[in-house]
């Protein structure tokens, strides 16, 4: 005899805890693989003649995760959707905690060639599918565990997750930087946050596996609502929230990719400051975006649409004068990252729990993780990458016209959806 899951309730702390470590640790190993992208690979996994091309063949391979972000959706939406969300969040932190500390193992172009950013590219690749799989389901986890009036509260917990692994992981190298000489950061020093990695990896698991299944999900498996393939069901019969939920997404990628690792990269390279100073200070805005989640989930909880709206006006109009910010001295620079990292909280809050409200229960894994994944790729595999050819070849400007040009997409996907915050997510939906 069985015991009716549906029957077992996570606590709130739990459930909240729970959704907030894994992304947590999900997102400091993607962000230690930016910071590493713009100081230490262009150096050591790359033929060190042409500095800019090594620059740029680095943020390529950090473009290759938002490829494979799609496949881990599919793969690990699929069976979040058949079998459920827990399991399925497990092994997602498990490829991307594998492929992490993989990298920090890898040898280095000087010892083995052309084959070591082949092998850097190969763990990117795992790293992706990883993170494809562990977004949708971690705002799964909070936002079907939630009350029908909190799920904006209880969504932007696993976005939280962002800054504080921006936090940890931009720590970690400021810290390296003040403790090892250039020589011994870059012979064995970088490699440390991605093996330490494997620790955080761990304590997610643990958390991970004292969770029971979302009471919506049970309900949808004692109904028998799964679909035999969910990937094909979201593109067929749910294409427009698909295509809503990639433009909404849109504008956050680009917006976030452009105050970080381009933000980085052009801080060091061209206007001259030291790899220290500018990890400082990004560390010193940090809490902006922190801040601005909870506050705009909490306004979200008013209406999703029309904040999202605001807020996507908002960084169109910041993306016209970000340029003549970034390039008054160090203050300048403070300024133009804290704004727009305050901006990304605004609209990163809400995000998760807006997404996930567009797909039915037996389709949602997969919906809201394709959305964001597909997302990811037009915004934040091109971000670093176009912004720095747009940088070079017209201005600087041009950068921001890049951010105000996306957020008009976002805002024309906002338009294509109803508002969701009455929705129940409990409904037998008509798939």
């Amino acid at each position: 005899m069985t015991v009716n899951q549906s029957t077992t309730k996570n606590r709130p702390g739990q459930v909240l805890f729970a959704s907030l470590v894994g992304t947590t640790v999900e997102f400091f190993d993607f962000y230690i693989y930016a910071t590493a992208a713009v100081l230490v690979f262009p150096k050591l996994f790359f033929p060190a003649s042409d500095p800019v091309a090594a620059t740029l063949a680095s943020l390529a391979t950090f473009g290759i995760a938002f490829l494979a972000r799609p496949v881990g959706s599919a793969l690990f939406g699929h069976f979040g959707d058949r079998i459920g969300r827990k399991t399925t969040l497990v092994i997602a932190l498990s490829t991307m905690g594998l492929s992490t500390f993989a990298i920090g193992a890898l040898p280095t172009y000087s010892t083995i060639g052309f084959a070591a950013p082949l092998l850097l590219a190969l763990c990117r690749f795992g790293q992706g599918i990883g993170l494809g799989g562990e977004w949708g389901g971690a705002v799964l986890l909070a936002v079907e565990n939630a009350p029908p009036n909190k799920r904006a509260w209880y969504g932007m917990f696993p976005q939280l997750g962002a800054p504080l692994g921006f936090f940890l992981s931009g720590g970690v190298f400021l810290l390296l930087s003040r403790l090892l000489t250039d020589q011994q950061f870059f012979r064995f020093g970088w490699r440390l946050p991605f093996l330490v990695s494997a620790v955080l990896v761990l304590l997610g698991l643990y958390v991970r596996l004292t969770i029971h299944e979302t009471p919506v999900f049970q309900r949808a498996l004692d109904r028998q609502e799964q679909v035999r393939f969910p990937m094909l069901t979201v593109i067929r019969r749910h294409t427009r929230p698909l295509l809503a939920g990639i433009l909404i997404c849109l504008a956050t990628f680009v917006l976030f990719y452009l105050m970080t690792v381009f933000a980085l990269s052009w801080g060091t390279t061209v206007l001259g400051f030291s790899r220290g100073k500018f990890l400082l200070m990004q560390l010193a805005v940090i809490p902006l975006f922190a801040l601005t989640i909870p506050a705009s989930a909490l306004l979200a909880e008013r209406g999703r649409r029309r904040v999202m709206l605001a807020i996507t006006v908002a960084i169109a109009l910041f993306g016209l004068v970000m340029a003549k910010i970034f390039v008054a001295g160090a203050s300048g620079a403070v300024a133009m990252m804290g704004l727009g990292l305050a901006l990304m909280g605004m609209t990163y809050g809400p995000l998760g729990t807006v997404i996930s409200e567009l797909f039915p229960t037996p389709v949602r894994y997969t919906g809201s993780s394709l959305a964001f994944s597909f997302a990811g790729i037009l915004g934040g595999s091109l971000a670093p990458y176009a912004a720095t050819y747009l940088a070079r070849s017209y201005g600087l400007q041009y950068v921001g016209y890049y951010l105000a040009a996306a957020a008009v997409l976002s805002f024309a996907g906002l338009l294509m959806v109803r508002e969701t915050k009455d929705g129940d997510l409990t409904r037998t939906p008509d798939i």
